[in-house]
């Protein structure tokens, strides 16, 4: 089974220094229908003003990832990380038995585009930890690499969760298949472009929501960035 959730169907808040689009509620939006899916339970694609950012607030028990898209996240948090988040690089934050961090965009004439994704881990109270990877833009092309793993490793962020996270570009003939566990969930999120996902075509910021389904097919990209969760079922 395959849900095509459209780009213009996600939550949506403009306060002015700050435009996101919500995959799942969060927030002021909800809706009962989308309150995450298998252990994923947040996807924002957010948009950060210059000069602006999220001032310091707290997290529990969760697996906290930015993607960064264009410009820079700079990071703080009460474990002592401060590091500056730039376009390409993948952050994991554990939040654990408890943290207290901060994120803001330093640029003066860009925004920070990013996603940030929350997953649901399969340990509770773990003490918080914090890790950061660049990703070889070229590792990614036309092809499905794991950036982040129950195992990790040199290229992929170590995460305390039943889930796997790929990412992708495909353009033009590239091709990749990944095989599923039909007793698993997936989910698609295309970041940008176009593509073909089991023949079902994706534009910017489209989903799809997988399950019972035993293999994955992406083809016919046009300039598309996409990435891939592997998850646990409810």
């Amino acid at each position: 089974m395959m849900h095509l959730r459209k780009s213009s169907e996600r939550g949506y808040a403009d306060h002015g220094w700050l435009k996101s689009y919500h995959s799942f509620s969060f927030a002021r939006y909800y809706d009962p229908r989308f309150m995450g899916w298998g252990n994923l339970r947040v996807i924002n694609e957010d948009s950060v003003a210059p000069g602006q950012g999220f001032g310091e607030h707290g997290h529990c028990d969760m697996e906290i990832i930015s993607y960064v898209l264009s410009g820079a996240l700079a990071h703080r948090d009460s474990m002592g990380n401060v590091e500056s988040i730039p376009a390409g690089d993948v952050q994991r934050m554990s939040a654990g038995s408890g943290v207290k961090h901060s994120e803001f965009n330093f640029e003066r004439d860009a925004e920070t585009h990013f996603l940030q994704i929350w997953i649901e881990p399969n340990e509770l109270g773990v003490s918080p930890s914090y890790e950061q990877k660049s990703i070889d833009p070229m590792s990614k092309q036309g092809c499905l690499k794991v950036i982040a793993s129950p195992e990790g490793s040199d290229s992929a962020l170590k995460i305390h969760a039943d889930a796997r996270l790929y990412a992708g570009l495909f353009d033009a003939k590239q091709q990749a298949s990944l095989p599923l566990n039909p007793h698993r969930k997936a989910y698609v999120h295309l970041i940008r472009g176009q593509l073909s996902v089991n023949d079902i075509e994706l534009n910017s910021g489209d989903a799809l929501m997988i399950e019972k389904e035993s293999l994955l097919t992406l083809a016919q990209g046009k300039d598309a960035e996409v990435l891939v969760f592997d998850l646990a079922a409810d």
